[in-house]
């Protein structure tokens, strides 16, 4: 019997999806930073290879020292590679083809502005929102600001200087100008680092919260294991400079998470993996 006349068709009601590749956000491939040259060259950052998909949420932990910050400057354009290549979007981070927010360890809120103006203040830099800023600073931007420290808990704040906030509401609303200009890409460094746990721990649930609602990719330096199992889907760990990354494992518990899960066996076992692999790094 001929095979090839015989082939039924299979129903579309049975085929398989076809499924599509991610789209990638960031991809560094085989990237170094040497600072300076000849005898006085300091290599902050060995050849690394990172790929984060669209929606991806990678944290880097490992050593002080190590290149975390190195990686987040390469990708952010703040330095250029020494060598290897570093695409965001798909194309050189120089290009800027994805809207990117970040947030560090200081807030760096501007004192003699309101904390709905340091908030806004991206919509006024960053296209294509800047084109209208003029006409919607005081409409569509307001309220825009507004629903956002609603969402963080600032409800009613919007209207204080930075100097009348704690600690734990700065950087909320940091999170908030990080976040304003629905940016494809966040980056960010230590952020919760100087506050104290409680406080840390409520915002790790803030920043959860707004990662599953706003689904950017995220991009995260941190010293506490806790904060990287609890807020991503992936951990990196680095070894001692020269930095390269020894370790990609994704975090197999579902989100979202609860504070409680930091407590759980499962989760123990995991950070305490994480942290006899730096230490054995760091020697």
């Amino acid at each position: 019997m001929d095979m090839k006349n015989n082939i039924i068709a299979e129903p579309d009601a049975v085929r398989k999806p076809t499924t599509l590749p991610r789209r990638s956000a960031v991809d560094l491939q085989a990237a170094s930073v040497v600072f300076g040259s000849g005898e006085k060259a300091v290599t902050a950052l060995s050849p690394t290879t990172l790929r984060l998909d669209a929606g991806d949420f990678v944290a880097l932990v490992g050593p002080s020292g190590c290149g975390k910050s190195t990686i987040l400057r390469l990708v952010s354009n703040l330095i250029a590679p020494s060598s290897g290549v570093v695409l965001v979007g798909g194309r050189e981070a120089k290009v800027k083809a994805l809207r990117i927010g970040m947030a560090f360890q200081n807030p760096t809120m501007l004192p003699w502005l309101t904390i709905e103006q340091n908030v806004m203040m991206p919509l006024k830099i960053v296209p294509p929102f800047k084109h209208s800023f003029r006409q919607d600073r005081k409409g569509a931007f307001r309220d825009r600001v507004h629903a956002l420290l609603a969402q963080v808990g600032l409800a009613g704040f919007a209207n204080h200087f930075p100097w009348q906030l704690s600690g734990g509401m700065l950087q909320r609303s940091n999170l908030c100008r990080a976040l304003i200009h629905e940016p494809d890409l966040l980056l960010l460094d230590e952020p919760f680092g100087a506050l104290d746990q409680f406080t840390r721990e409520e915002l790790w649930q803030i920043l959860q919260d707004l990662y599953l609602d706003r689904k950017p990719t995220v991009l995260l330096v941190t010293h506490d294991l806790r904060e990287a199992g609890f807020l991503a889907k992936r951990i990196c760990v680095m070894s001692a400079r020269p930095g390269r990354i020894i370790s990609d494992e994704a975090v197999n518990i579902p989100q979202p998470r609860d504070i409680g899960m930091i407590y759980s066996p499962e989760f123990v076992e995991m950070t305490q993996g994480l942290r006899e692999l730096i230490a054995q790094v760091r020697k």
